[in-house]
């Protein structure tokens, strides 16, 4: 079923020079590398389709984004077999990947028959207002045209090809371009597959949808910085991230990128809470930070504690815990290496003590557990960036006055943890104005790891957490993204956008 070609604005294109995928296991595919030429035939494309695509009605776009669903449903069996093979992911975790993504977009198709996200105002004409007379104006939420989205390598289907951010540009009435990722090429292309015959169901302009594969860095510059592209949607690495945002800035019209780059996810252990269930704090811990390999953006990398024997009781315990897991396979031999690479920078920090250490190599992600003083943490900025992976830290801290110090030398966050009973109430309060300021998403008792889509989720955060901390890239939300407020003065309702009626 795999052609191993671009989908450009309804057509399969190939192009000169090809790159094997790498799985986990199975059989290696050759894919079509990506060019700038592709780039400019797939904008030319959405820019084209743009007019038309945004005119569509509200019912009309949510019975495409409910065929959408309905054809990647179709294709489940082979999204599970080429997906568990290019990224190593169980079968069970595939399956409920491919749930969720066809679920937000059913969630949007459902959303945008509603009317609040449009923000309609009217202000009515008061023709005999003195000293002047007021017009009419009206102003509703209107696309803003070509969206760019970069697939994420941890999420083959629910922040790639048909995730979060190209099922919201689409439920906005923005044509969408696809910078695959290299890691799942083939359930990329699977699903662009679900895409098109969508497109063809529902009658959508052929340039509403392109998938672009492969490709070196230049491909991803030249999506960016194509003029007919109006937004990016980005999941991945800081360095890749900010690359990508300095860009968008730098041209000649600046862009906005939202991208989610990165996160430690600090869980703060309050003192009533750790003695009196430090040992299942530790073990609900050591199940989220080795979830999926530890491969989750909201992974919860630091456990901040106050020193003392509670303190050393759930560190016994943590290492416990963690030490029931053993190697998994990550999603690439590129990610595995830069694991190695956080845990050799982890390992070697001043005042960094090792609880629990394992070997890995090449493809595999074993656990490791770390613990180092608050005093030490804080002289070093460097143990404040995202491992990405099963590695988990321990700030033993001094007193509530150092955990308030951690906290407030936090970089953004998408989450931040309070584990507390009620007799931490007051420590919890003085916390909660800091970790406000940190974070998108606050936690009580719980783990940040699963991220529900619904109407109030909020996933994303200050920077470095992501570059623009008035957005989520989950939930409904997500759609503003994709919109600008545009007022109409005295207009005749017959020129007014389809939306409005």
């Amino acid at each position: 079923m795999l052609t191993g070609k671009h989908l450009i604005a309804g057509t399969w294109v190939d192009g000169e020079a090809h790159f094997p995928s790498s799985p986990a296991h199975g059989p290696s595919h050759d894919f079509s590398i990506g060019t700038p030429a592709h780039v400019a035939a797939a904008c030319a494309g959405a820019e084209a389709a743009f007019p038309a695509y945004a005119a569509k009605t509200r019912a009309e776009r949510a019975a495409f984004l409910d065929r959408i669903a309905d054809e990647i449903e179709v294709r489940a069996t082979d999204i599970t077999l080429i997906g568990t093979q290019e990224s190593g992911l169980p079968e069970a975790r595939l399956n409920g990947e491919r749930v969720r993504t066809t679920s937000q977009l059913r969630l949007f198709a459902s959303h945008i028959l509603k009317d609040d996200w449009l923000d309609r105002r009217h202000d009515l004409a008061l023709p005999d207002r003195q000293p002047l007379p007021r017009p009419d104006i009206k102003l509703i939420q209107r696309p803003i045209g070509p969206v760019a989205v970069f697939g994420a390598s941890n999420f083959p289907l629910a922040f790639s090809v048909a995730g979060g951010d190209t099922a919201s540009a689409l439920a906005a009435g923005c044509p969408v371009v696809v910078k695959g990722h290299s890691a799942h090429p083939g359930t990329g292309e699977v699903v662009a597959q679900a895409i098109d015959a969508a497109i063809h169901a529902c009658g959508m302009p052929s340039g509403v949808f392109s998938l672009i594969q492969g490709g070196n860095r230049a491909v991803g510059e030249a999506l960016v910085t194509h003029p007919m592209i109006t937004a990016v949607g980005f999941t991945g690495s800081l360095g890749g991230g900010r690359a990508l945002y300095d860009l968008c800035a730098a041209r000649s019209e600046p862009i906005p990128f939202f991208g989610e780059l990165g996160s430690v996810n600090p869980m703060f252990l309050l003192p009533a809470a750790i003695a009196a269930r430090g040992g299942a704090i530790a073990k609900g811990w050591a199940g989220s930070l080795t979830m999926g390999a530890g491969q989750f953006c909201t992974n919860p990398g630091i456990a901040v504690v106050i020193d003392g024997p509670d303190a050393d009781a759930f560190v016994a315990a943590a290492h416990e815990a963690v030490s029931q897991f053993g190697a998994q396979t990550m999603l690439t031999d590129g990610i595995a290496a830069a694991y190695r690479a956080g845990r050799d920078r982890v390992a070697g920090a001043k005042g960094v003590r090792a609880i629990l250490t394992t070997m890995c190599d090449r493809r595999q992600a074993t656990p490791y557990l770390y613990e180092v003083s608050g005093t030490d943490w804080l002289a070093n900025h460097a143990l404040g960036e995202e491992v990405f992976g099963p590695l988990g830290l321990i700030i033993r801290v001094t007193d509530a006055a150092q955990m308030l110090a951690i906290a407030r030398s936090l970089q953004g966050q998408l989450t931040c943890t309070l584990h507390l009973d009620a007799a931490d109430t007051t420590l919890a309060q003085t916390l909660m104005p800091i970790l406000e300021r940190k974070a998108g998403r606050l936690l009580a008792n719980g783990f940040p790891t699963g991220v529900e889509v619904s109407e109030a989720m909020v996933h994303g955060g200050p920077y470095p957490a992501s570059t623009n901390f008035g957005a989520t890239s989950v939930g409904t939300m997500s759609i503003r993204r994709w919109l600008r407020p545009v007022s109409y003065q005295n207009m005749p309702d017959a020129l007014l956008p389809t939306d409005w009626g």
